[in-house]
Protein backbone atom coordinates (compact mmCIF):
# COMPACT_ATOMS: atom_id res chain seq x y z
CA UNK A 1 0.00 0.00 0.00
CA UNK A 2 2.82 2.23 0.65
CA UNK A 3 4.45 2.65 -2.40
CA UNK A 4 1.63 2.27 -4.65
CA UNK A 5 0.55 5.73 -2.43
CA UNK A 6 3.90 7.02 -3.25
CA UNK A 7 3.18 6.09 -6.92
CA UNK A 8 0.11 7.77 -6.86
CA UNK A 9 1.25 10.93 -5.44
CA UNK A 10 3.95 11.14 -8.14
CA UNK A 11 1.11 11.62 -11.09
CA UNK A 12 -0.71 14.05 -8.87
CA UNK A 13 -2.66 16.47 -11.10
CA UNK A 14 -2.76 19.76 -9.54
CA UNK A 15 -5.74 21.09 -8.02
CA UNK A 16 -6.43 24.61 -6.68
CA UNK A 17 -4.77 25.52 -3.23
CA UNK A 18 -7.28 25.75 -0.44
CA UNK A 19 -8.10 28.46 1.60
CA UNK A 20 -6.80 26.92 4.47
CA UNK A 21 -7.80 29.90 6.66
CA UNK A 22 -11.31 29.07 5.86
CA UNK A 23 -10.75 25.24 6.91
CA UNK A 24 -9.15 26.51 9.87
CA UNK A 25 -12.17 28.64 10.43
CA UNK A 26 -14.04 25.55 9.94
CA UNK A 27 -12.14 23.32 12.27
CA UNK A 28 -12.62 26.11 15.32
CA UNK A 29 -16.34 26.30 14.53
CA UNK A 30 -16.10 22.48 15.51
CA UNK A 31 -14.42 23.24 18.74
CA UNK A 32 -16.21 26.26 19.41
CA UNK A 33 -19.74 24.80 18.95
CA UNK A 34 -18.99 21.98 21.61
CA UNK A 35 -17.67 24.45 24.37
CA UNK A 36 -20.18 27.69 23.61
CA UNK A 37 -22.97 24.65 25.02
CA UNK A 38 -20.60 23.95 28.43
CA UNK A 39 -21.67 26.57 30.38
CA UNK A 40 -25.39 26.17 29.86
CA UNK A 41 -25.42 22.11 30.21
CA UNK A 42 -25.71 22.00 33.56
CA UNK A 43 -28.64 24.32 34.51
CA UNK A 44 -30.19 22.95 31.28
CA UNK A 45 -30.22 19.39 32.49
CA UNK A 46 -31.33 20.45 36.00
CA UNK A 47 -34.63 22.28 33.96
CA UNK A 48 -35.48 19.53 31.59
CA UNK A 49 -35.01 16.87 34.32
CA UNK A 50 -35.72 18.06 37.63
CA UNK A 51 -32.58 16.12 38.92
CA UNK A 52 -30.43 17.64 41.19
CA UNK A 53 -27.15 19.50 40.67
CA UNK A 54 -24.79 16.35 41.05
CA UNK A 55 -27.29 14.21 38.81
CA UNK A 56 -27.08 16.61 36.72
CA UNK A 57 -23.59 15.95 36.41
CA UNK A 58 -23.93 12.53 35.61
CA UNK A 59 -26.53 13.35 32.66
CA UNK A 60 -23.92 15.59 31.63
CA UNK A 61 -21.50 12.85 31.66
CA UNK A 62 -23.28 10.76 29.11
CA UNK A 63 -24.30 13.56 27.26
CA UNK A 64 -20.17 14.01 26.46
CA UNK A 65 -19.89 10.47 26.06
CA UNK A 66 -22.45 10.17 23.46
CA UNK A 67 -20.72 13.26 21.70
CA UNK A 68 -17.29 11.25 21.78
CA UNK A 69 -19.29 7.36 20.71
CA UNK A 70 -20.65 9.12 17.66
CA UNK A 71 -17.84 10.94 16.17
CA UNK A 72 -15.72 7.10 16.79
CA UNK A 73 -18.80 5.60 14.93
CA UNK A 74 -18.88 8.15 12.25
CA UNK A 75 -15.62 9.68 11.28
CA UNK A 76 -15.04 7.09 8.95
CA UNK A 77 -18.30 7.43 6.84
CA UNK A 78 -17.84 11.01 6.48
CA UNK A 79 -14.64 10.58 5.19
CA UNK A 80 -15.67 7.79 2.87
CA UNK A 81 -18.30 9.60 1.71
CA UNK A 82 -15.85 12.52 1.14
CA UNK A 83 -13.78 9.73 -0.99
CA UNK A 84 -16.60 9.52 -3.09
CA UNK A 85 -18.32 12.59 -3.85
CA UNK A 86 -15.63 15.01 -2.57
CA UNK A 87 -14.80 17.04 -0.03
CA UNK A 88 -16.71 20.28 -0.43
CA UNK A 89 -20.38 19.18 -0.77
CA UNK A 90 -19.77 16.97 1.83
CA UNK A 91 -18.38 19.66 3.93
CA UNK A 92 -21.19 21.84 3.54
CA UNK A 93 -23.89 19.12 4.05
CA UNK A 94 -22.61 18.54 7.14
CA UNK A 95 -22.08 21.84 8.45
CA UNK A 96 -25.49 22.72 7.38
CA UNK A 97 -26.88 19.84 9.40
CA UNK A 98 -24.68 20.34 12.39
CA UNK A 99 -26.60 24.12 12.48
CA UNK A 100 -30.17 22.96 12.29
CA UNK A 101 -28.99 20.06 14.87
CA UNK A 102 -27.81 23.36 17.19
CA UNK A 103 -31.12 25.04 16.76
CA UNK A 104 -33.51 21.55 17.62
CA UNK A 105 -30.99 21.50 21.20
CA UNK A 106 -31.49 25.09 21.62
CA UNK A 107 -35.48 24.12 22.23
CA UNK A 108 -35.34 20.77 23.13
CA UNK A 109 -38.27 19.62 25.27
CA UNK A 110 -36.68 17.13 26.89
CA UNK A 111 -33.31 15.68 27.98
CA UNK A 112 -33.75 12.94 25.23
CA UNK A 113 -34.15 15.87 22.78
CA UNK A 114 -30.68 17.23 24.02
CA UNK A 115 -29.65 13.56 23.81
CA UNK A 116 -30.09 12.84 20.53
CA UNK A 117 -29.02 16.38 19.19
CA UNK A 118 -25.60 15.46 21.10
CA UNK A 119 -25.44 12.72 18.79
CA UNK A 120 -26.29 13.84 15.82
CA UNK A 121 -23.45 16.69 16.91
CA UNK A 122 -21.10 14.16 17.20
CA UNK A 123 -21.73 12.33 13.77
CA UNK A 124 -21.68 15.73 11.90
CA UNK A 125 -18.44 17.20 14.02
CA UNK A 126 -16.34 14.61 12.01
CA UNK A 127 -15.99 17.34 9.72
CA UNK A 128 -12.90 17.30 10.63
CA UNK A 129 -12.02 14.55 8.16
CA UNK A 130 -13.26 16.15 5.16
CA UNK A 131 -11.91 19.51 6.08
CA UNK A 132 -8.22 18.03 6.81
CA UNK A 133 -8.65 15.72 3.44
CA UNK A 134 -8.22 19.17 1.17
CA UNK A 135 -5.26 19.49 2.42
CA UNK A 136 -4.21 15.93 1.96
CA UNK A 137 -5.08 16.67 -1.87
CA UNK A 138 -3.93 19.67 -3.13
CA UNK A 139 -1.19 20.68 -0.50
CA UNK A 140 2.65 20.21 -2.05
CA UNK A 141 3.77 17.41 0.61
CA UNK A 142 6.06 19.85 2.36
CA UNK A 143 3.99 22.26 3.28
CA UNK A 144 1.13 19.98 4.61
CA UNK A 145 2.56 19.52 8.11
CA UNK A 146 2.17 23.55 8.52
CA UNK A 147 -1.05 23.54 7.04
CA UNK A 148 -2.42 20.64 9.84
CA UNK A 149 -1.03 23.24 11.98
CA UNK A 150 -3.32 25.55 11.26
CA UNK A 151 -6.24 23.41 11.22
CA UNK A 152 -5.03 22.51 14.52
CA UNK A 153 -4.69 26.21 15.94
CA UNK A 154 -8.22 27.08 14.73
CA UNK A 155 -9.32 23.91 16.83
CA UNK A 156 -7.21 25.18 19.79
CA UNK A 157 -8.62 28.92 19.59
CA UNK A 158 -12.11 27.25 19.17
CA UNK A 159 -11.73 25.31 22.53
CA UNK A 160 -10.42 28.42 24.18
CA UNK A 161 -12.97 31.09 22.80
CA UNK A 162 -15.93 29.04 23.04
CA UNK A 163 -16.69 28.33 26.96
CA UNK A 164 -16.18 31.97 27.25
CA UNK A 165 -18.57 33.13 24.84
CA UNK A 166 -20.99 30.80 26.25
CA UNK A 167 -20.46 31.75 29.63
CA UNK A 168 -21.59 35.68 28.53
CA UNK A 169 -24.30 34.35 26.30
CA UNK A 170 -26.10 32.08 28.83
CA UNK A 171 -26.27 35.03 31.19
CA UNK A 172 -28.63 36.81 28.06
CA UNK A 173 -30.65 33.80 27.53
CA UNK A 174 -30.07 29.75 28.27
CA UNK A 175 -30.95 29.22 24.61
CA UNK A 176 -28.58 31.93 23.34
CA UNK A 177 -25.17 29.60 23.21
CA UNK A 178 -26.78 26.70 21.02
CA UNK A 179 -28.20 29.40 18.56
CA UNK A 180 -25.02 31.59 18.41
CA UNK A 181 -23.37 27.75 17.77
CA UNK A 182 -26.12 27.48 15.21
CA UNK A 183 -25.23 30.86 13.20
CA UNK A 184 -21.62 30.13 13.62
CA UNK A 185 -21.93 26.53 11.73
CA UNK A 186 -24.56 27.90 8.86
CA UNK A 187 -22.28 31.19 8.89
CA UNK A 188 -18.86 28.51 7.59
CA UNK A 189 -21.46 26.19 5.45
CA UNK A 190 -22.18 29.87 3.67
CA UNK A 191 -18.70 30.69 3.52
CA UNK A 192 -17.61 27.36 1.92
CA UNK A 193 -20.32 27.63 -0.97
CA UNK A 194 -18.39 30.82 -1.69
CA UNK A 195 -15.13 30.01 -1.42
CA UNK A 196 -14.09 26.83 -1.30
CA UNK A 197 -13.68 24.88 -4.50
CA UNK A 198 -13.55 21.08 -4.84
CA UNK A 199 -10.07 19.45 -4.32
CA UNK A 200 -10.59 16.02 -5.37
CA UNK A 201 -11.45 15.73 -8.83
CA UNK A 202 -13.71 12.92 -9.97
CA UNK A 203 -11.22 10.76 -11.05
CA UNK A 204 -8.95 10.28 -8.05
CA UNK A 205 -12.28 8.98 -6.23
CA UNK A 206 -13.38 5.72 -5.24
CA UNK A 207 -16.53 4.03 -4.71
CA UNK A 208 -18.19 3.94 -1.62
CA UNK A 209 -18.33 0.43 0.54
CA UNK A 210 -20.00 0.50 3.56
CA UNK A 211 -17.73 -2.19 4.47
CA UNK A 212 -14.69 -0.30 5.31
CA UNK A 213 -17.03 3.12 6.12
CA UNK A 214 -16.70 2.15 9.60
CA UNK A 215 -14.32 2.29 12.85
CA UNK A 216 -13.38 -1.35 12.12
CA UNK A 217 -13.53 -1.26 8.45
CA UNK A 218 -10.53 1.14 8.14
CA UNK A 219 -8.57 -0.32 10.78
CA UNK A 220 -8.65 -3.33 8.82
CA UNK A 221 -7.93 -1.53 5.33
CA UNK A 222 -4.87 0.38 7.07
CA UNK A 223 -3.39 -2.19 8.98
CA UNK A 224 -2.20 -3.27 5.85
CA UNK A 225 0.64 -0.08 6.09
CA UNK A 226 2.88 -0.06 9.33
CA UNK A 227 3.09 3.36 8.99
CA UNK A 228 -0.75 4.40 9.06
CA UNK A 229 -0.90 1.65 11.70
CA UNK A 230 1.94 2.72 13.87
CA UNK A 231 0.86 6.49 13.73
CA UNK A 232 -3.22 5.38 14.25
CA UNK A 233 -1.83 3.34 17.68
CA UNK A 234 0.30 6.64 18.80
CA UNK A 235 -2.46 8.87 17.77
CA UNK A 236 -4.38 6.25 20.87
CA UNK A 237 -1.61 6.99 23.31
CA UNK A 238 -0.98 10.56 23.14
CA UNK A 239 -4.62 11.26 23.06
CA UNK A 240 -5.73 8.77 26.17
CA UNK A 241 -2.54 11.36 27.94
CA UNK A 242 -3.97 14.06 26.74
CA UNK A 243 -7.48 13.38 28.62
CA UNK A 244 -5.46 14.12 31.81
CA UNK A 245 -6.04 18.06 31.39
CA UNK A 246 -9.83 17.10 30.48
CA UNK A 247 -10.77 14.50 33.42
CA UNK A 248 -8.34 15.75 36.28
CA UNK A 249 -7.01 18.98 35.54
CA UNK A 250 -9.64 21.01 37.32
CA UNK A 251 -10.07 18.63 40.64
CA UNK A 252 -5.89 18.53 40.92
CA UNK A 253 -5.44 22.59 40.86
CA UNK A 254 -8.36 22.64 43.23
CA UNK A 255 -7.23 20.20 45.97
CA UNK A 256 -3.35 20.62 45.72
CA UNK A 257 -3.25 24.28 45.29
CA UNK A 258 -7.02 25.49 46.40
CA UNK A 259 -7.23 26.67 42.68
CA UNK A 260 -11.27 29.01 42.27
CA UNK A 261 -13.32 28.09 39.36
CA UNK A 262 -11.83 31.40 37.48
CA UNK A 263 -7.59 30.53 38.56
CA UNK A 264 -8.81 27.54 36.45
CA UNK A 265 -10.49 29.16 33.58
CA UNK A 266 -7.59 31.12 33.29
CA UNK A 267 -5.22 28.65 33.39
CA UNK A 268 -7.62 26.49 30.40
CA UNK A 269 -7.18 30.08 28.42
CA UNK A 270 -3.57 30.13 28.92
CA UNK A 271 -3.35 26.27 27.99
CA UNK A 272 -5.79 27.04 24.72
CA UNK A 273 -3.64 29.77 23.78
CA UNK A 274 -0.55 28.28 23.55
CA UNK A 275 -1.40 24.78 21.85
CA UNK A 276 -2.93 27.77 18.81
CA UNK A 277 0.21 29.33 18.79
CA UNK A 278 2.74 26.23 18.78
CA UNK A 279 0.72 24.33 16.16
CA UNK A 280 -0.30 27.43 14.21
CA UNK A 281 3.39 29.46 14.24
CA UNK A 282 5.66 26.97 16.00
CA UNK A 283 5.29 23.79 13.86
CA UNK A 284 5.73 25.33 10.83
CA UNK A 285 9.41 27.02 11.23
CA UNK A 286 9.80 23.37 13.23
CA UNK A 287 8.85 20.93 10.38
CA UNK A 288 11.26 23.30 7.95
CA UNK A 289 14.18 23.01 10.06
CA UNK A 290 14.33 19.77 11.42
CA UNK A 291 11.26 17.67 9.75
CA UNK A 292 8.38 16.28 10.65
CA UNK A 293 9.92 13.05 11.93
CA UNK A 294 12.75 14.90 14.54
CA UNK A 295 10.32 17.26 15.27
CA UNK A 296 7.82 15.14 16.55
CA UNK A 297 9.86 12.76 18.62
CA UNK A 298 11.53 16.29 20.32
CA UNK A 299 7.75 17.35 21.42
CA UNK A 300 6.82 14.07 22.62
CA UNK A 301 9.68 13.76 24.76
CA UNK A 302 9.15 17.47 25.81
CA UNK A 303 5.59 15.90 26.94
CA UNK A 304 7.31 13.65 29.28
CA UNK A 305 9.12 15.76 31.24
CA UNK A 306 6.09 18.55 31.33
CA UNK A 307 3.88 15.80 32.82
CA UNK A 308 6.58 14.52 34.76
CA UNK A 309 6.93 17.75 36.77
CA UNK A 310 3.60 19.13 36.78
CA UNK A 311 3.02 16.05 39.42
CA UNK A 312 5.10 17.14 41.65
CA UNK A 313 4.87 21.40 40.80
CA UNK A 314 4.78 23.37 44.22
CA UNK A 315 3.61 26.76 43.03
CA UNK A 316 0.75 28.45 40.63
CA UNK A 317 3.58 30.30 38.57
CA UNK A 318 5.34 26.63 37.80
CA UNK A 319 2.04 25.17 37.16
CA UNK A 320 1.43 27.99 34.22
CA UNK A 321 4.63 27.84 33.15
CA UNK A 322 4.67 23.69 32.77
CA UNK A 323 0.97 24.24 30.86
CA UNK A 324 2.46 26.24 28.59
CA UNK A 325 5.62 24.40 27.90
CA UNK A 326 3.22 21.87 27.32
CA UNK A 327 1.63 22.95 24.69
CA UNK A 328 4.40 22.04 22.40
CA UNK A 329 3.89 18.39 22.69
CA UNK A 330 0.56 19.03 20.33
CA UNK A 331 2.89 19.75 17.34
CA UNK A 332 3.18 15.74 17.27
CA UNK A 333 -0.77 15.63 15.89
CA UNK A 334 0.05 17.16 12.41
CA UNK A 335 3.37 15.92 12.25
CA UNK A 336 2.03 12.44 12.26
CA UNK A 337 -0.77 13.66 10.07
CA UNK A 338 1.50 15.03 7.42
CA UNK A 339 3.89 11.77 7.42
CA UNK A 340 0.23 9.63 6.99
CA UNK A 341 -0.75 11.04 3.93
CA UNK A 342 1.94 10.43 2.04
CA UNK A 343 1.84 7.40 2.38
CA UNK A 344 -1.63 6.97 1.66
CA UNK A 345 -3.93 6.65 -1.47
CA UNK A 346 -5.28 9.67 -2.92
CA UNK A 347 -8.55 8.15 -3.41
CA UNK A 348 -8.49 7.20 0.75
CA UNK A 349 -7.27 10.13 2.32
CA UNK A 350 -11.17 10.99 3.53
CA UNK A 351 -11.04 7.40 4.84
CA UNK A 352 -7.47 8.00 6.68
CA UNK A 353 -8.95 11.09 8.16
CA UNK A 354 -12.29 9.36 8.93
CA UNK A 355 -10.01 6.55 10.97
CA UNK A 356 -7.59 9.29 12.45
CA UNK A 357 -10.79 11.54 14.07
CA UNK A 358 -12.68 8.15 15.17
CA UNK A 359 -9.02 6.90 16.73
CA UNK A 360 -9.37 10.51 18.94
CA UNK A 361 -12.47 10.13 19.53
CA UNK A 362 -12.16 6.58 21.33
CA UNK A 363 -9.14 8.16 22.98
CA UNK A 364 -11.50 10.28 24.45
CA UNK A 365 -13.95 7.36 25.37
CA UNK A 366 -11.52 5.53 27.38
CA UNK A 367 -8.99 8.36 28.89
CA UNK A 368 -11.77 10.48 31.10
CA UNK A 369 -12.09 7.09 33.51
CA UNK A 370 -9.16 6.11 33.38
CA UNK A 371 -7.27 9.03 34.68
CA UNK A 372 -10.17 9.81 37.05
CA UNK A 373 -9.90 6.31 38.51
CA UNK A 374 -6.17 7.07 39.32
CA UNK A 375 -6.36 10.82 40.77
CA UNK A 376 -9.42 9.14 43.05
CA UNK A 377 -7.23 6.20 44.47
CA UNK A 378 -4.45 8.66 44.83
CA UNK A 379 -6.30 11.17 46.65
CA UNK A 380 -8.84 8.84 48.95
CA UNK A 381 -7.75 9.49 52.45
CA UNK A 382 -7.56 5.78 52.66
CA UNK A 383 -4.68 5.30 49.92
CA UNK A 384 -1.24 6.59 49.02
CA UNK A 385 -1.69 10.92 48.94
CA UNK A 386 -0.31 11.61 45.41
CA UNK A 387 -2.96 13.64 43.51
CA UNK A 388 -0.46 14.03 41.07
CA UNK A 389 -0.32 10.38 39.56
CA UNK A 390 -2.40 10.83 36.71
CA UNK A 391 0.25 12.73 35.59
CA UNK A 392 2.60 10.36 35.98
CA UNK A 393 0.81 8.01 33.79
CA UNK A 394 0.76 10.70 31.22
CA UNK A 395 4.15 11.23 30.88
CA UNK A 396 4.27 7.37 31.30
CA UNK A 397 2.19 6.83 27.95
CA UNK A 398 3.80 9.81 26.31
CA UNK A 399 6.96 7.76 26.87
CA UNK A 400 5.21 4.64 24.96
CA UNK A 401 3.99 6.79 22.05
CA UNK A 402 7.32 8.06 21.79
CA UNK A 403 8.56 4.82 20.79
CA UNK A 404 5.84 3.77 18.92
CA UNK A 405 6.21 7.13 16.94
CA UNK A 406 10.16 6.48 16.46
CA UNK A 407 8.86 2.74 15.08
CA UNK A 408 6.16 4.25 12.83
CA UNK A 409 8.36 7.09 11.47
CA UNK A 410 11.22 4.63 10.36
CA UNK A 411 9.40 2.51 8.28
CA UNK A 412 7.74 5.98 6.78
CA UNK A 413 11.42 6.57 5.45
CA UNK A 414 12.07 5.82 1.74
CA UNK A 415 13.73 2.72 1.28
CA UNK A 416 12.38 1.25 4.62
CA UNK A 417 10.52 -2.06 4.05
CA UNK A 418 6.91 -2.45 3.38
CA UNK A 419 5.00 -5.86 3.81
Amino acid sequence: MDRGAAALNDRRVPVQRPPILLLAFIVFIDLCGIGLIIPVVPSLVVRLTGASLDQAAVLGGVLLLAYAAAQFAFAPLIGGLSDRYGRRPVLIWVLVALGFDYIVMAFAPSFWWLLAGRIISGVMGASFAPANSCIADAVPEGERGRAFGILGAGGAAGFVAGPAIGGLLVELDPRAPFLAAAALALAAALASMAVLRETLPPERRRAFSLTRANPFGSLIRFRASPVVRGFLLTILTVQVAAQVNIAVWPYYTALRFGWTPGAIGASVAVFGVSIALAQGLLAGWLFARFGEARAGIAVLLIGVADYTLIAFADTAIQLFVLISAGALTYIVWPAMQAMMTRVTPEDAQGELQGAITSTMAFGSIIGPPVMSGVFIAFSDKAGPMLPGAPYLLAAALLLVAAAQFMRAAGRSKPGAPSP
